[in-house]
């Protein structure tokens, strides 16, 4: 059993930075591939930043490319998603997500992942 809580979201003025954590209970982390998503409202959820379960290796969706940065540290069960020069289009509900395949290489599409966190509201400012 795998509960995933995500914390460090607000409200922030556009080009400020945030910091979101995620927080694992249950089995560890470290053979799965985690995830970052986010949904705003109105919109379907989508795929924000991937690392794998090693750590060495993220991707990256397009708009947020040299904005962003995933890592984890799987000694204490958590992932980060370091967010800087923040755009109001960044506006979302934003929860982690863990592999459903132990070792799979950094997946991007929502059905790849099976533990879900309840998300964390970050909201920026123009």
């Amino acid at each position: 059993q795998v509960q995933l809580v995500e914390s460090g979201g607000g409200l922030v003025q556009a080009g400020g930075s945030l910091r979101l954590s995620c927080a694992a209970s249950g089995r560890t982390l470290s053979s799965y591939a985690m995830g970052w998503f986010r949904q705003a409202p109105g919109k379907e959820r989508e795929f924000v930043a991937a690392i794998s379960y090693s750590g060495l290796f993220a991707y990256y969706q397009d708009s947020v490319k040299g904005r962003f940065t995933i890592s984890r540290d799987n000694a204490k069960n958590t992932v980060y998603l370091q967010m800087n020069s923040l755009k109001p289009e960044d506006t979302a509900v934003y929860r982690c997500a863990r592999a459903r395949t132990a070792a799979s290489g950094i997946p991007a599409a929502i059905l790849e992942y099976e533990y879900w966190g309840q998300g964390t509201q970050v909201t920026v400012s123009s």
